[in-house]
Parts: structure tokens; sequence; C-alpha cells
């Protein structure tokens, strides 16, 4: 009988074998097994590219952790235990092979390879999959910086972030950057290319200026209807034809808020974000709002317990990028905006490094994001500003040009060493992105300005003290000098002044006086001058007040400041000011105040709080009270009221200390006013020195009182 069974059933319709167990495609090996394959596929046919080999080195780092769960799970039995850690072999037997295909995989095995942000990213992801619970906290990746700076202690993560992440926990990000070019360098590879490349906006001006070719815009008007100017909507256009960098250096005054958001928006560059100094953080909202409506908008306060976490547009100021500088790198950005980029010039800053940080995350995530630095003034010292803000943009890294630039360089044929590098190398840097415009090119409509100084005497005590401090420390550095002059040995003698030799007597001084808080220097007596100035030039400003309407009013100190609100409260005049240490919400009810209130005749600001990013153009006067540092402060400062918008010839007052130190510093700022006109407008004004206002009026001190004037 149980012959004849078997052969009814042999002699039959065969029946489906049974299953001893049923598969188990639940949990996280399925999801492992399907990863690996698609690398193994994609390492059959060439180089494994960076999406690729991230989900390589998750897959390695998730099966390790399998299996260490496995061996330790005492729920399983000892069948299913060596059946889960087969399965797991299998995994680690195909990431082997793909490991021999593409030997450069090999270091992603190792327990201590660096992980990098994306390669978390995309593990969450596949956790996720795998149905695996994760904390809300884990969701959202702050990632650890990548960058030498260190982790921030006060870092936060916004529980509206974690509400954005939640709501799109599978969002991937674009590893397509493998298709970003690959350097193929020949005859400068090695060369060091950095110091000729600065040296190009030196000297390869040849009379052009530094801005790149841009298209002829199709319409003047932006979606929402709002009216551009033609060289704003050349930038958009840009931007619309897909290049992605720009260092958008327009003179200030010529909308770059506006262009940077219509670019954004040309580029579908959202989520964007969009890192400013503090005080122009309200303005950068109200832009937004005005210039793409159809975006939402929120800025950062603090830690960020108001924001809105799923707006199109986060704004950030750089002073608090140390609480947030994790949760925003792993956002999703698809644009990145650097306002007054000036402010990250100097890269050993923290706020540098955090912007740098910032980048290179948006960069390993996002290809092409959109990158813009704005700034009216990116030089202030030397060239080498640039250096900064060039390797924001991804056109170099730490030490040399990175691919698009660098083939572009090699596409010029020659070297440094060869006639002709300096211009086509200058070009090739402006082709880049560089965007630079100047208000009496692009914006007729727009008055000239001038700089009118005057000169004032101050002959009281004050005036005198400072006049004989000023000649005790010439003194001291005429000693100084010839004292090292007589200390050196084995040195052929200069004939003449030794300029080097004054310019480090100079250099000295200066670091004798940043070491000590005591004794008279050129710091104390600068705000001396200025404190002595104050009822001078505050007079001058209520004259300008009560003849010719609303006067714009700067100086670099607080007690300065005081002084001057005290002469306008006798005089009868209404004033509002803009300090440093006013909240967002004060600085903005006193500029409204300025600019709505026609009983309000004078604002009193400070030059380093309300320099950058301030639309005062309802007035068309501005006294400058105390003098800046540099060329680019002050120019800042006067084109608060020199935009475009203006009606009015804008005239700023400087108010100069005659027989004083004041007279040098003011010369010495209208020569450095040079260096961008050289390196960006294409003037063939002569460069002078690019040290330091300071150590420059030092030195100017020492050489007159050597030549006997």
């Amino acid at each position: 009988m149980a012959r004849s069974g078997i052969r009814r059933a042999a002699g039959g319709v065969r029946s489906a074998p049974r299953r001893t167990r049923p598969v188990d495609n639940e949990g996280l090996i399925p999801v492992l097994a399907r990863a690996v394959r698609e690398v193994e596929a994609a390492a059959q046919r060439g180089a494994l590219r960076p999406s690729n080999r991230t989900k390589f080195q998750a897959v390695a780092q998730l099966m390790r952790e399998e299996r260490a769960r496995v061996k330790a799970d005492a729920d399983l039995t000892d069948a299913q235990r060596a059946e889960q850690l087969k399965r797991l072999d299998g995994v680690a037997t195909i990431l082997a092979k793909t490991a021999a295909r593409d030997t450069s995989v090999i270091q992603l095995l190792a327990e201590d390879a660096p992980v990098s942000e994306s390669t978390r990213t995309v593990k969450r992801d596949m956790m996720i999959a795998a149905g695996m619970e994760l904390a809300p906290e884990e969701l959202v990746i702050a990632a650890e910086p990548t960058s030498p700076v260190e982790a921030p202690e006060r870092a936060v993560v916004p529980q509206q972030v974690v509400a954005r992440q939640l709501a799109n926990p599978f969002l991937p990000p674009d590893f397509s950057l493998a298709e970003a070019p690959v350097a193929h360098p020949r005859r400068l590879a090695n060369w060091e290319l950095f110091g000729p490349l600065f040296k190009s906006f030196e000297y390869g001006a040849g009379g052009g200026v530094a801005s790149m070719p841009l298209p002829e815009p199709t319409t003047l008007r932006t979606p929402a209807g709002a009216e551009l100017m033609k060289h704003q909507a050349e930038l958009v256009a840009s931007a619309a034809q897909g290049h992605r960098t720009f260092l958008l250096a327009d003179e200030p005054g010529l909308g770059k808020t506006a262009q940077s958001l219509l670019a954004a928006d040309a580029a579908n560059a959202f989520p964007l974000l969009v890192v400013v100094p503090n005080v122009v953080k309200t303005n950068w909202m109200r832009e937004a709002q005005r210039w793409v409506p159809n975006r939402s908008v929120t800025v950062l306060h603090g830690d960020g317990e108001d924001m809105d976490g799923f707006a199109d547009v986060i704004v950030v100021n750089y002073e608090i990028l140390d609480r947030h500088v994790g949760w925003l790198g792993a956002l999703g950005f698809r644009g990145m905006v650097v306002d007054e980029a000036h402010f990250i010039k100097n890269k050993e800053s923290q706020r540098s490094r955090f912007v740098l940080q910032l980048a290179e995350r948006i960069r390993e995530r996002m290809a092409r994001p959109l990158l813009m630095a704005l700034t009216g003034t990116p030089l202030i010292n030397s060239v080498e500003d640039f250096r900064t803000i060039w390797q924001f943009l991804g056109w170099i890294d730490d030490k040399k040009p990175r691919a698009e630039l660098m083939n572009a360089l090699e596409d010029i044929g020659l070297t440094p060493a060869e006639p002709g590098f300096f211009v086509e190398a200058r070009r090739a840097v402006i082709e880049m992105g560089i965007v630079r415009r100047r208000k009496v090119d692009v914006a007729a409509d727009i008055p000239a300005r001038r700089i009118a100084d005057i000169p004032v005497e101050l002959d009281d005590e004050v005036g005198r003290s400072i006049r004989d401090a000023e000649r005790e420390l010439t003194v001291k550095l005429v000693a100084r000098y010839h004292q090292a002059l007589a200390a050196r040995t084995g040195q052929a003698p200069v004939e003449g002044i030794d300029h080097k030799l004054v310019r480090q007597v100079a250099r000295w001084e200066l670091e004798d006086q940043d070491a000590t808080t005591t004794g008279e220097n050129v710091f104390s007596m600068v705000r001396r001058i200025g404190r002595a100035k104050a009822q001078l030039a505050a007079d001058y400003a209520a004259q300008l007040a009560s003849n010719v309407g609303k006067v714009v009013f700067f100086a670099k100190h607080l007690d300065v400041m005081d002084q001057a609100e005290e002469v306008f409260a006798r005089r009868g005049l209404r004033t509002a000011t803009v300090r440093g240490e006013q909240s967002t919400a004060q600085r903005t009810a006193e500029i409204d105040a300025f600019v709505n209130d026609p009983d309000v005749a004078v604002i009193v600001c400070s030059l380093t709080a309300a320099g950058v990013g301030l639309n005062l153009q309802v007035a068309s006067n501005v006294v400058l009270a105390e003098l800046s540092w540099t060329s680019a402060e002050q120019t800042q400062a006067i084109d608060r009221v020199h935009r475009i918008g203006q009606e009015e010839p804008v005239t700023a007052w400087r108010i100069i200390a005659a027989q004083t130190i004041d007279t040098k510093i003011a010369e010495l700022i209208d020569r450095k006013a040079g260096l961008a006109a050289r390196a960006l407008d294409g003037s063939d004004e002569e460069l002078v020195d690019s040290g330091d206002i300071q150590l420059d009026a030092m030195a100017a001190m020492l050489t007159d009182a050597l030549e006997g004037r």
C-alpha cells in the first residue's frame, strides 16, 4: 500500500514542496543583503562612486553590530542563531568580493575608520527601513565636526527641527556629487598656486573689472511681480541657467540681498541657509518676505525655541552657530548664503571654521548646491582676504585649487613663471563666479557721493595733552629705532632711513602695546581724540539736521555716542540710536522711528553695530565722528545711506582733528581704498602696502620724526 501510494503520487501532479520554515524577509539582514548586492553590482561596472562607498561602509558597520547583537541575544535558539550568523556571513562575503574589485574601500572596513555624516545618514535610513526603533533625537544626525572645530558644548537641537526630521525620515540626500569634475593636473602638478592666484588680482587686472560674464535677462520682473534693475536680473538669470557659486561683491547698496534670494528661487535651492551678522537678521526676514513671498522664512534666536522647523529659508547669525552647527549640517539644505562674507576672512576664527564646515557638509549631501558669499568689501587689508571666501565656495581647499578651478588653470597652458599667466589666471577665477558691479556703472539713477573732511582744532587742555602724548610716543619710537640700528652687526649700512627697520620698530611697539594695558599708546590716543572731537562733531551734525534734514551720526565708542546724544538733547533734537547691546526688537524699533517719524532728526550709530546691512536712505548726510581702522568699515557706514532708492546726493562729513595722528589715519584710509579698486575694479592705481593701518600709522609717525618734519 505504501508503495502504491508512492506510485500514485508520482504519476499524478507533483505537489509543491513544503517549507520547513518561513523565509525571513523582515528585520535588518534583508535590508543589508539588498544594499550589499547593489554595491557589488556597482563595483562590477567600475570604480565605486561616493554614494556606493557610503553605502558600503554603512553595511559593514551594521553587519558588525548585528553580529554582536545576535551572538548576545539569549532569546534565540542555537539553530536560529546559527541561521542568522550564516546569513550575515553571506553579507560579509559579498563585502569582501567588492573590496577585492575596488581595493580603495578596504580601509572602510576598519572598525576605527572615520565615519562621515553621509554614512551615518545612510545607516540611520537602513535601520528605519528594517523597522528598528530609534529615539526621536537619533533621527536627527548632528555629525561630529569634520574640521578641527571641537564639538560645541552649547549644541542644541530645537524641537521643531526634530519634528521636521520625523516628518521626512526617508528624505534621501543627493549623493550624485561623484559626477563633479576630477582634476587632471599636468604642468601645474608641482606648483604652489595660491600665491600666484592672489598676485593675479594685484598685478593681472589689465584694466578689466572683476566680474564674470552674465546672461542677458529675459525679464526685469520677479515671479511675485516686483521690478528688478538690470544688473540684478542678470545674476538671477545666471543662476537660472545653472551657475551655482557666486562671490557677489557688488558695491554696497546695489541690492545683494534681493539678488541672492531670487537666485535661490531660480535655482530651487530651498531649504536655504542664510548666515548673517546679528544686526541684519530682521532685515533679511523682511527682504525674504518681499522678494520670495511664496517661501516661508524663520529667524533663529538663541536656542531656537520659537523657530519654524519647516521653513524654506532659515536665517542664523554668526554668534550662535556654535549651538546649531550640528543639526544645520544635516538638515538637507540645497543652498547657503553668507552675508557680509568679509566676516570670515580670518580662517582661524571659530565662526569662519563653522561656516566652512557647514558648506562642506552641504557639498557632501548635495550635488552642486547654490553657495553665495555676499560682501561689498571683500578685501580689507590684503588680497589674501579672498582665501576663506574661495574655500567656502568650494573653489579651493586648504592646500590647492579644487578640480574645477584646477582644470581651468591647466587649460591656460601656462605656468606662473611664464608671461600672461596672471591675466589668464585672474580670468579663470573670476569665471568661477565673481560678480562685481559699481554704482556708477549700473545704477545711473543713484546720485553721486562724496567724502568731505572737516578739520577741527583741539586747542583746549585735552588737545594739548593729546599732542604731548604723541610727541612722547614719537621720541620713544626714534630712540628704539636708533638702538636697533646700533645693535646691528654683520649688515651693510643702509643709506638714509631704513624703512624696513622703521616698520619693524613700529611692529615691536604695537606688540608691546597689545601686551600691556598701561601707558599711552596709539589706540588710547585715538580714543582720546574721539572723545575730544565728540562735542564738535555733534555740533556740526546738529547744524546739518536743522538745515538739510535727517542725519546719520557714526562713532566707534559708546562714550562718544553718549556725549553726542547729550548735545542733541540740549539742542532739542529727537534721536534714535543703534548700539551693539540692543536686542533685535529694540534695534528695529529705533531704525523704524528714524525712517518713519519726521520728528526724529538724527540716528546715532555704532560703526560696529550699524555699519552693515541697514537701509537709512531717508537721510543723505552722514557724519563720521571717529575714524575707522579700515577703509571698508568707513565705506560700509556711508553706504547705509548711498543705496538704491536714494534720491539726493550723499555727503559723508569726516570730522578730523588737525595736527594729530587723526590726519595720518585719514590719509591711510584713503590710500587703502585703492586695494579693492585695483583687485576688483580694474583700476591702475598703485597698490599700497597691505599691512594694518595701525602699523602704517605708527610707521608714518616714526618716518616723519626721522625726516625732521
